[in-house]
């Protein structure tokens, strides 16, 4: 079972397991190239999201824009541009002075290309998707008879089954690689597993959160805002983003990184996220207004979420590791390196044991046929 579902996957882990090592410090890489994603901090407030958009959409006439994000003090703020033939644009600006930094075509930014591939292997979203899942699980099982395979059957073999023997030969020592860092990658790898699967698939985010709640239902969470259509004419004294920004702002005064979001539907809504801490997602306060009128519709704050929705919102935090800082990006990191590995030394070590088994055949036969000359 372990050597079948290993084939099956291999080379499936092994792209994912590579990609998701590449993205583990993508922030830090970016923003020691780019010095788009840095601003000066101004003693002054930022600028209104409705100003932020209109200024994108100089650059993008014709375009629509849902998303707005303001990264923190020191980083720039994002406009997401959605064109019928330019598709996703990210327009960086600052958000003191109103100035472009940049524009980024998200298809062509290399951590992205990488993340793409580690969700989809560049193939259409649904397909993709489901073969990293399936695999993704039957991975899952692959590291559970590793286990079984790899526990001391004997008191003496404990501690070669700790301890890798680099001073044994290549097979040796390429055996203890695959048996020993698959074993002490195994608890990591399944919490990896299952918050990547909580990421790509519906099914198990809900599994995660009925779990959490101990099958508890919190009938707020559940429920779906909507704005009033029929307020279409109300007047308000400024635009709904802005003063739903506002709002965040002074309910969630401790939040370094907000998320403005706008539903082009009619029954639509205008949400903002405030999160705790600039670039993670596990801490946040979450709003809904309707986009008529202004009103507060909704009010999340994270002291009041079921522990469910908490587990749900770590999921990225959790995947990546920098829910534990720079220590969690690095055990991640590794793990996913040895991960990488795994279907290497593995295939190395049924390479050789069928090479090994050829060899013996061929004596084997010498053996009986002298047998039955001894016996004639």
């Amino acid at each position: 079972m372990h050597r079948w579902l290993g084939f099956i996957t291999g080379l499936v882990v092994f792209i994912v397991s590579i990609t998701g090592c590449i993205f583990c410090f993508q922030d830090e890489i970016q923003d020691s190239i780019h010095n788009y994603r840095k601003v000066e901090v101004q003693n002054k407030p930022y600028l209104a999201p409705s100003v932020l958009k209109q200024t994108a959409l100089k650059q993008h006439p014709g375009a629509g824009v849902n998303y707005i994000y303001y990264y923190g003090k020191d980083r720039p703020a994002a406009v997401i541009t959605n064109h019928s033939t330019q598709g996703l644009q990210f327009v960086y600006i600052n958000p003191y002075t109103g100035i472009i930094t940049h524009t980024e075509d998200p298809q062509r930014n290399f951590f992205i290309i990488v993340e793409y591939i580690h969700l989809y292997l560049l193939l259409p979203a649904k397909i993709g998707a489901l073969i990293v899942g399936i695999s993704v699980i039957i991975f899952v099982l692959i590291m559970i008879t590793g286990i079984v395979l790899w526990w001391p059957k004997r008191k003496s073999d404990r501690k070669r089954s700790f301890t890798i023997k680099w001073n044994g030969r290549w097979r040796r020592v390429n055996y203890d690689l695959h048996n020993v860092l698959g074993f002490y990658a195994t608890s990591i790898t399944i919490i990896l597993a299952i918050t990547g699967l909580s990421i790509a698939f519906d099914w198990m985010r809900d599994g995660i959160y009925a779990t959490a709640n101990l099958g508890k239902s919190y009938a707020a969470e559940k429920i779906i805002p909507k704005s009033d259509s029929l307020l279409k004419s109300a007047i308000i004294n400024k635009p709904v983003i802005d003063q739903a920004f506002l709002v965040a702002q002074n309910k969630s005064p401790q939040a370094q990184m907000f998320l403005i979001y706008y539903d082009d539907a009619v029954a639509g809504t205008v949400g903002v996220t405030a999160y705790a801490k600039t670039l993670h997602y596990y801490n946040s306060d979450s709003y809904t207004f309707d986009k008529y009128t202004g009103k507060l519709l909704q009010f999340l704050p994270q002291t009041k979420k079921s522990p469910g929705m908490k587990m749900n919102e770590m999921n990225y935090d959790i995947h990546v590791g920098q829910i534990l800082g720079l220590t969690g990006k690095i055990i991640a990191f590794l793990t996913s390196l040895i991960c990488a590995t795994l279907p290497i030394t593995g295939f190395i070590i049924w390479w050789g044991k069928r090479k090994k088994s050829k060899k013996s055949k061929p004596r084997q036969v010498m053996h009986r046929k002298l047998e039955k000359q001894l016996a004639r």
